[in-house]
C-alpha cells in the first residue's frame, strides 16, 4: 500500500477546502431546526473570504500545540493549551474549560456537571487527526480520544470524535464511503447513540428513503432539543427532547449529506444545510470527508471562488498566539502544508512511510484487517471515568466513582486506582499519599505492590474528610521504585461537595 505525497497533499487540500466551504454555507442556519431551500451560499457580501469557522479554529490551535511541543498528543497538554488559547464561555467549551481552570484534569473536565458533554464541539475537530494519521485510524482515534474528553468527557461527543477520525484516517486509502463509516463504527460502542443514529441513517438511505423521511426519522428517536424549533417541525412534534443531546443527530446529518450527495460536491454541502441543525457543523465535516474522498481539484471552483482560501478565526486568543495570531497558518494551503510536515513525522515515527510516499500510489494490496478496531475501541474510551497519568514504563488511571470528583464532610469516598506496568520488567512499587490538612485515607497512607509487566493492578483507596474548608482539594499519589530513579506523581483533585445536589 502505498499514497503518493502529491495525492495525499491533493487530499489534506481538500479536507481543509471542504471544511473552510461547508462552515460558510451552513452559518447562515446555525441551530435552526427547519427544513431549509439553499442551492447556493446566501450571504450577499463575502468578498472573497469565509466565515469565521470554530470548527477549524481549535483544530489550528492542535497544529501550533504539535509544532510547539511535539506528537506525543495527550489530554493533559491539550488541557494546558485550551485553558490559555480557547476563548468561549458556551457550552461544551466553556463548561470544560471552567472545569480545567478549577482542577478538574480530562476526562474530568469534560463529564463533570456538564450537560453539552453530548453535543457537537468535538467531532467537527477530528480532521487535523486524520490528516496526520493517514490510513492509521487507530492513531487518528487515540488522538480524538484525547481531544475530546477536555470538554466531553464520558459523553457521546467523545464517541462521536472517535468515529469521524477513524473513518476520516481510514478515507485516505479506502476510497468507499460505506466501508469507511463501518471502520469508523468499530471504534465505538455499538449500543452509543452515535452508532445507533448512524445506523439508523444507513438503514433509511437503503430502504429507499428520501432525504426529507430520513431527517423525521432521525429527529423522532435521535435528537436534542433546537434553539429555533420551525412551526412546521413543531406540529409534526419533533422539538420536545433532552437539551444538549445533539451529536448523534447531527452526525447522521453529516453521513446523510455524503449519502444522498455522492459524488456532487454541491448536492452534498445543500442536503447537509437543509436537512436542518447544526448546519455549519454538519457541512464543514462533511465537505471534508469529501474532500478527502475526492481530493482538491475535484471541488468545484464556484465553490471556492466567493470564499477564496483564507482562513479566519473566531474562539482563539489571537494576542497570545505569536504577534496578533501570526503563529496561525493564514490560507488553506498554508495549514496543508504545515499538516503535512507534521504528518512525515509521524508516520516515520509508526513507520509507515509508504503513506507519504514518492512512489506512485498503489491500494490495491491493503490490508484492511488492520483498520478495524477490536472490542469495540475500548483500549481508547475504555474506564473513562478518570484522568490516566501515562509514565515511562508505567500507565496509571484514577477511576473517581460515579459522583466523579465531589467529597463531602465525614462521608467515604473511594478511589480505584490500577497501574499498568508497560515494561517486560516486574517492580516494585511503594505507594505514598500527601494529603491535604484534615483528610484521611484507609487502609493507608504508605504501602507496597509488585507490579508484573502487562495487566492492571488495582487498588482502592477510601477518603474522608473531618471538615473541609477549601472549595478545591488536592492530593499527589507518589509511586517509587526502589533501587531507581523512578518517581510518579498523580494529581487527584477532590472538589467539596457539601452544598451540591447529588445529581450534579
Amino acid at each position: 500500500m502505498r499514497l503518493n505525497i502529491n495525492d495525499y497533499r491533493n487530499k489534506v487540500l481538500g479536507c481543509w477546502l471542504g471544511k473552510n466551504i461547508g462552515g460558510t454555507v451552513g452559518a447562515p442556519f446555525e441551530w435552526k431546526r427547519q427544513i431549509n431551500n439553499i442551492t447556493f451560499y446566501t450571504q450577499k457580501d463575502l468578498n472573497g473570504a469565509p466565515m469565521p469557522n470554530d470548527d477549524l479554529d481549535i483544530q489550528l490551535l492542535w497544529l501550533c500545540a504539535m509544532e510547539e511541543r511535539g506528537l506525543n498528543v495527550t489530554s493533559h497538554r491539550l488541557a494546558e493549551y485550551w485553558v490559555t488559547y480557547v476563548t468561549p464561555h458556551w457550552a461544551e467549551y466553556g463548561n470544560g474549560k471552567i472545569n480545567l481552570r478549577q482542577g478538574l484534569p480530562p476526562p474530568l473536565s469534560g463529564t463533570f456537571s456538564n450537560p453539552s458533554r453530548h453535543s457537537c464541539g468535538a467531532y467537527i475537530r477530528s480532521e487535523i487527526w486524520a490528516c496526520i494519521a493517514p490510513g492509521l485510524p487507530q492513531v487518528a482515534a487515540r488522538f480524538a480520544y484525547e481531544d475530546a474528553i477536555l470538554d466531553h468527557g464520558d459523553g457521546e461527543g467523545t464517541f462521536a470524535e472517535i468515529f469521524m477520525a477513524a473513518l476520516e484516517s481510514a478515507a485516505f486509502v479506502v476510497g468507499d464511503l460505506r466501508r469507511v463509516i463501518d471502520i469508523g463504527l468499530s471504534y465505538i460502542p455499538a449500543d452509543s447513540g452515535v452508532a445507533n443514529a448512524v445506523r439508523a441513517t444507513l438503514e433509511c438511505f437503503d430502504t429507499g428513503k428520501t432525504w426529507l423521511e430520513t431527517r423525521d426519522e432521525v429527529l423522532f428517536n435521535h435528537t436534542g432539543d433546537p434553539s429555533l424549533t420551525s412551526p412546521k417541525d413543531r406540529a409534526k412534534g419533533i422539538y420536545q427532547n433532552v437539551p444538549g443531546y445533539d451529536v448523534p443527530s447531527n452526525i447522521a446529518f453529516t453521513l446523510a449529506g455524503l449519502l444522498y450527495g455522492g459524488d456532487d460536491f454541491g448536492k452534498v454541502q445543500c442536503t447537509c444545510v437543509n436537512l436542518g441543525e447544526d448546519t455549519d457543523c454538519t457541512a464543514a465535516t462533511a465537505g471534508s470527508v469529501w474532500g478527502i474522498l475526492h481530493g482538491a481539484k475535484a471541488v468545484p471552483q464556484k465553490w471556492i471562488d466567493p470564499i477564496g482560501r483564507g482562513i479566519r478565526t473566531v474562539c482563539l486568543n489571537l494576542g497570545e498566539l505569536g504577534m496578533f495570531g501570526n503563529q496561525l497558518p493564514q490560507t488553506v494551503d498554508d495549514l496543508t502544508d504545515r499538516t503535512l510536515r507534521l504528518s512525515r513525522r509521524l508516520l516515520l515515527q509508526h513507520r509507515a512511510e509508504h503513506l507519504c510516499s514518492d512512489e506512485p500510489t498503489d491500494l490495491t494490496d491493503i490490508n484492511l484487517d488492520s483498520f478495524w478496531a477490536y472490542d469495540e475501541g475500548k483500549e481508547f474510551w475504555g474506564g473513562r471515568s478518570g484522568p490516566r497519568y501515562d509514565f515511562d514504563f508505567f500507565r496509571v488511571h484514577v477511576n473517581y466513582g460515579a459522583e466523579g470528583p465531589l467529597l463531602r464532610d465525614g462521608q467515604p469516598k473511594t478511589l480505584s486506582v490500577s497501574i499498568v506496568n508497560t515494561d517486560k520488567i516486574p517492580a516494585n512499587l511503594s505507594l505514598h499519599w500527601y494529603l491535604p490538612e484534615g483528610l484521611s485515607i484507609s487502609p493507608s497512607a504508605d504501602g507496597y505492590i509488585m507490579k508484573s509487566p502487562w495487566g492492571a493492578t488495582t487498588v482502592d483507596f477510601t477518603i474522608t474528610a473531618e471538615r473541609l474548608s477549601k472549595a478545591t482539594n488536592r492530593a499527589v499519589l507518589e509511586i517509587t521504585i526502589a533501587g531507581r530513579p523512578t518517581v510518579m506523581l498523580v494529581p487527584v483533585t477532590l472538589l467539596n461537595g457539601n452544598i451540591i445536589g447529588k445529581n450534579t
